[in-house]
């Protein structure tokens, strides 16, 4: 199979090693000819381009595309531009005979606030301009022609080594900005990865929407908590999410950036009954474990 992946970072590249692994051929996009080298000594064929810019004429024909583009502050371009201007370059410089195509999109399209759970058939009406932005990516792909063969993945925030969520602001003793008992929703990054690979290879009638997550939303509180312990932290402090404008929260790379001032519950009914889905992290629990245990001395 040929695989194409577009965003080959912590997600993108769990996917392209799942696939390396099969067998299958892997063309991996980047803006950097520096990492187009480390991706070439990883087994893949690398794609030097920016998703921003009009620089590359036609992308390889594959049997899968899989965009999984973050947003990078520092490069300095819209949010929008990114996420929906570029996923509307990368489908013209597409062939038309493109297989499969996966769109990485984000629980932040919910603004859902008083502790409800949330599925695929829940009101999108994003609060913040990550979830505004991959709201307008996905009815962009829906009225592509690629569109009626996509398959868009709503995933909660991705945590696991490396990408432990207020880490450094437990350490610090710096206070939550959020309500205690107000909702997390995490999917671990191996999980993540894992339900990528199987939606690409599933019997689906497509397209199709699902909402990703470890379907067991964490107590802020109870989250925190025990990653302080993990951690040997100080013990969690909140600086209620009501003294902190919405507002002043910083976007960040993530399309779900700002959303621990919002409070839902991000069910994965529809994705683990039509698929065969097992979670190696099924709560935070679990995850933060081998998180936390894989850094070793740096705690």
């Amino acid at each position: 199979m040929r695989r194409l992946i577009l965003g080959c970072g912590y997600l993108g590249r769990r996917v392209a090693n799942r696939w390396l692994d099969a067998g299958d051929d892997v063309w991996a996009v980047t803006r950097s000819a520096e990492r187009a080298e480390s991706l070439r000594q990883a087994g893949m064929q690398p794609v030097v381009w920016d998703v921003t810019n009009e620089s590359v004429e036609e992308l390889p024909l594959a049997d899968t595309v899989l965009f999984a583009v973050g947003y990078d502050r520092s490069a300095n371009h819209p949010i929008h531009s990114v996420y929906v201007d570029g996923l509307a370059r990368t489908l013209d410089r597409l062939p038309t005979n493109t297989g499969r195509f996966i769109y990485i999109s984000s629980t932040g399209v919910y603004s859902q606030n008083d502790g409800q759970w949330v599925d695929e058939d829940s009101p999108a009406e994003p609060n913040r301009d990550g979830g505004r932005a991959c709201l307008a990516a996905e009815q962009l792909l829906a009225g592509h022609p690629l569109g009626q063969r996509a398959i868009i993945l709503r995933l909660a925030g991705i945590y696991g080594p490396d990408r432990i969520p207020r880490r450094a602001d437990l350490l610090a003793g710096k206070p939550i900005a959020a309500t205690p008992d107000s909702y997390l929703n995490l999917i671990q990054v191996e999980d993540a990865a894992d339900i990528v690979v199987t939606v690409a290879a599933a019997d689906l009638s497509l397209p199709k929407l699902y909402t990703v997550s470890d379907g067991n939303p964490a107590l802020r509180a109870d989250y925190y908590a025990e990653l302080s312990r993990l951690l040997d932290a100080p013990p969690p402090t909140f600086q209620f999410a009501d003294a902190v404008p919405a507002a002043s929260v910083p976007e960040t790379k993530s399309p779900n950036s700002r959303r621990f001032t919002g409070d839902k519950r991000i069910s994965n009914q529809r994705l683990t009954q039509e698929l065969p889905i097992h979670f190696r992290y099924p709560t935070y629990r679990h995850g933060l474990a081998d998180a936390v245990e894989r850094l070793g001395g740096e705690t």
